[in-house]
């Protein structure tokens, strides 16, 4: 038989592309959406929210294993709504019988001073786990892909200025991923045996640094090379009001983002690969997708 496989935030970025990839490997999926009537993907809307204790239930029932794609990262108490809401959630997996709960957390070494996003990751990891039900953790850093917060500001910056001026962040090494790549991962843990339970890391084949990104970013997508003066001091603050400036990104979320730009966030285990096997996407080509489905949206 199938599993039933309940997505939640199935609208999201990460979410309206995993539902379909389920669907094709045979699964029936229930894609959780606080309003079910104006649902128009793939899938069968299901109402939910993971603050909203009492709404889970229905949305759980019979369902095998689900995919936990929720973050709050737009809020200033993100910390303290994703810390509720993944409690909220393990209790009613627990209740409903779940099998494996998937989650798609973030990179980040467990001895470094991790900033408060990377924090909350590591907390809802935790709090998912705690009722018993098994939880199988993706561990990524930047997911490039049209819409992704952090690829947007990436396309953004490299699009709207001439030059830019940087804090000394962008020397921190991180490893982006493609999101097809993360949608692959995603879907091949789902009721996998081998992933029951435990936690991977997942990300491109190259390590690079903020600055390498945008100066690659720049390359694919035809821009110049842009003119880059770092700066000793720019703290999270400022840098969230100068990104607020240039891009569409609201201050809260850069402002969340951009605490983690100072941590290293790179693959230190690849036994993903032996539990869902096949080479990731560069970089380059990830960034060539994301432009492309951005220019097919725009049209």
């Amino acid at each position: 038989m199938p599993s039933i496989v309940l997505v939640t935030g199935a609208t999201g970025f990460v979410g309206r592309r995993l539902v379909p990839v389920l669907l094709k490997h045979g699964h029936v999926v229930r894609a959780m959406t606080r309003n079910p009537g104006s649902y128009s993907g793939p899938g069968d809307p299901v109402r939910g929210d993971v603050s909203d204790p009492a709404s889970l239930a229905e949305a759980l029932e019979g369902v095998d294993v689900a995919v936990y794609l929720v973050h709050s990262l737009d809020h200033a108490d993100f910390e303290r709504r994703d810390r509720e809401g993944a409690r909220n959630f393990s209790t009613a997996c627990a209740a409903a019988g779940v099998s494996q709960i998937v989650y798609l957390g973030g990179l980040g070494s467990e001895d470094s001073d991790l900033s408060a996003h990377l924090r909350s990751r590591r907390e809802v990891e935790d709090l998912l786990a705690a009722d018993g039900v098994p939880v199988t953790t993706l561990r990524a850093a930047i997911v490039v892909g049209h819409g992704g917060i952090s690829w947007e500001i990436t396309r953004q910056l490299v699009k709207n200025l001439p030059a830019m001026v940087v804090p000394k962040w962008v020397n921190t090494r991180t490893q982006p991923i493609a999101l097809d790549d993360v949608v692959r991962y995603l879907a091949g843990v789902v009721d996998n045996e081998r992933a029951i339970g435990r936690t991977f890391e997942i990300g491109g084949p190259e390590s690079m640094s903020y600055l390498e990104m945008l100066q690659k970013a720049a390359v694919v997508s035809g821009t110049a090379a842009l003119p880059i003066v770092q700066v000793p001091v720019m703290t999270p603050r400022l840098s969230s009001y100068w990104l607020a400036l240039v891009t569409d990104v609201d201050v809260t979320t850069g402002r969340n983002l951009i605490d983690s730009m100072a941590t290293e966030v790179i693959v230190t285990d690849t036994s993903i690969h032996d539990v869902v096997p096949g080479e990731p996407m560069s970089y380059a080509e990830a960034v060539r997708v994301a432009l492309k489905e951005r220019a097919a949206a725009d049209r």
